[in-house]
């Protein structure tokens, strides 16, 4: 089998309580990369939402019920498709979810005679969030890689193609995470970051402002770092000791993404500055959250830099994301003996 020619990769995505498998045609490299997607379907898990998050063993089950379903609607329709590769997500994630899709993916390996791919969840946020309409976006190296989502916050330098270096990490919650507690707190619903917005969008609209100001913690630390769990703590304190209506709500959750937005603003030009970096590559689910683009972008284009972020769509977890780093680890023949296949859910991209 010649992997520099045309290929169709098998994508398979179960880290959490998203459900996605699909199937891309794909050829070339670097700016001669095209790709077509033939099939790309995603189950999302509704009953996590009466818990206020998500249960590993749930989303298991759930996984094992919808593989099967997902998998047969892109391949009734491209059943006479030649699978060249099967990728699949190894980490990071929650490992019971894990497994289910490594599983998966090893009996298609055995039934179909094909090579598996093992790949990085966060790896195919970047990936996706670098293509616009099937092929590469042209961009310089270096770049920053800014991946937001509920279980990461992560500061990427990519000196090149496929190379990453961690600058900063969060040393507590997530920003997604944070999103989701405050949303509690509020007494809204799961998952907590488009009901944060929805309020704070009212509030702007309105302009409503806090008459008191949420911390923005580490902002001005002489590192890349990032820390939500004080931010949360303060919007609990202060839900603690007032008395809440629905203005309040909008009130805080205006502040609170404002807060979350300078922090994650501030902290990414400051690194765009000191490493020369031109183009800033946002992923993952909290990259959908309108303020954030339109702040960042903004900011970076008076900068001179430019933010290349994927389609609100495809910025929560997907089978196409994983389809696409599949492809260019396919291409340098990163296969895996299916029985090492392991899940490893804190998984690093260097």
């Amino acid at each position: 089998m010649r992997y520099n020619a045309l290929m169709h990769i098998l994508g398979i995505e179960t880290s959490a309580d998203d459900t996605g498998v699909a199937l891309i045609e794909a050829e070339g490299e670097g700016q001669g990369f095209r790709f077509k997607m033939l099939g790309n379907e995603v189950s999302s898990q509704d009953i996590h939402k009466a818990y206020g998050g998500i249960f590993p063993t749930m989303a298991k089950r759930e996984h094992i019920k919808n593989l099967p379903a997902l998998f047969d609607r892109i391949l009734g329709v491209y059943e006479t498709t030649n699978i060249d590769a099967v990728a699949v997500t190894v980490g990071p994630g929650l490992e019971p979810c894990l497994w289910t899709g490594i599983t998966f993916a090893q009996e298609l390996s055995e039934k179909w005679s094909v090579p598996i791919v093992p790949v990085n969840h966060m790896e195919g946020h970047i990936l996706i969030s670098m293509t616009e309409k099937g092929r590469l976006a042209k961009f310089d190296f270096p770049a920053l890689a800014l991946l937001i989502s509920g279980g990461h916050t992560e500061l990427v330098l990519m000196k090149t193609f496929g190379q990453y270096a961690y600058i900063g990490r969060t040393r507590d919650d997530a920003v997604g995470e944070a999103f989701d507690k405050v949303a509690r707190l509020l007494g809204l619903s799961y998952p907590g970051g488009p009901e944060i917005s929805r309020l704070a969008l009212a509030a702007r609209s309105s302009r409503l402002k806090a008459d008191f100001t949420l911390p923005r913690p580490m902002i001005h630390s002489d590192n890349y770092d990032f820390s939500f769990a004080g931010l949360k703590t303060a919007v609990e304190r202060y839900v603690q000791a007032h008395e809440l209506h629905s203005l309040d709500r909008e009130k805080i959750a205006r502040e609170f993404e404002d807060a979350v937005t300078d922090v994650l603003v501030y902290k990414t030009l400051h690194a765009v500055e000191e490493f020369g970096v031109s183009t800033v590559i946002m992923g993952g689910g909290v990259s959908a959250n309108k303020h954030i683009r339109s702040e960042l972008s903004s900011k970076l284009e008076a900068m001179g830099s430019k933010l290349l972020v994927c389609p609100p769509e495809y910025s929560t977890d997907n089978g196409l994301m994983i389809a696409l780093a599949g492809y260019f680890h396919a291409l340098k023949k990163d296969f895996i003996d299916p029985q090492n296949l392991k899940a490893n859910g804190n998984l690093k991209l260097c």
